[in-house]
């Protein structure tokens, strides 16, 4: 069994549409969804707020590679184009932890790099695991109170949105 924390985010496009696909492409190992929050842009700024989300998944089948490539499929699916580090995007989906594995191959850093800081991955993370620990850093809720309190004031809770159908 291979359990992942994976973070969806999108600003260009239907937004919620392309949380969305990733959703729908992870229903045959979705375990559990984060609400959507809105978001500021991280990184870089002078681009369209976010919407993000967590999920949990499972596959008795699947190592951190294989969460990887469904993560980049799904950001394809959406067509996703890398033209700018953190610039805007149709679909966002990291890796950010896989059953407590460490990796520091180029092409997948776990866990996830900036996750400690993100208060875009860890509030969401946190609706669904509030037991939640980030391999290396800790439990989840001690790195959201470390967050400066502006960081946590722009993550915004859309009860409005569901990714459900």
């Amino acid at each position: 069994m291979t359990r992942a924390v994976l973070s969806i985010g999108s600003n260009l496009g239907d937004r919620l549409a392309n949380l969305r696909l990733a959703t729908t492409g992870l229903a045959d190992s979705l375990v559990a969804t984060s609400p959507v929050y809105e978001t500021k842009a991280w990184g870089v700024t002078d681009q369209p707020d976010f919407l993000n989300a967590v999920v949990v998944v499972d596959d008795p089948d699947a190592d951190e590679w294989t969460w990887l490539h469904r993560a980049q499929t799904l950001e394809g699916e959406a067509g996703r184009v890398r033209t700018r580090h953190w610039g805007p995007r149709t679909l966002d989906v990291d890796v950010v932890t896989v059953d407590g594995v460490t990796s520091d191959h180029p092409d997948l850093l776990l866990p996830h790099p900036g996750t400690p800081e993100r208060a875009t991955v860890l509030i969401p993370w946190l609706t669904i695991d509030p037991a939640a620990v980030l391999p290396g850093h800790g439990p989840v809720t001690s790195l959201v109170d470390a967050l400066p309190a502006d960081a946590v004031a722009d993550v915004h809770l859309r009860p409005d949105l569901s990714l459900a159908r």
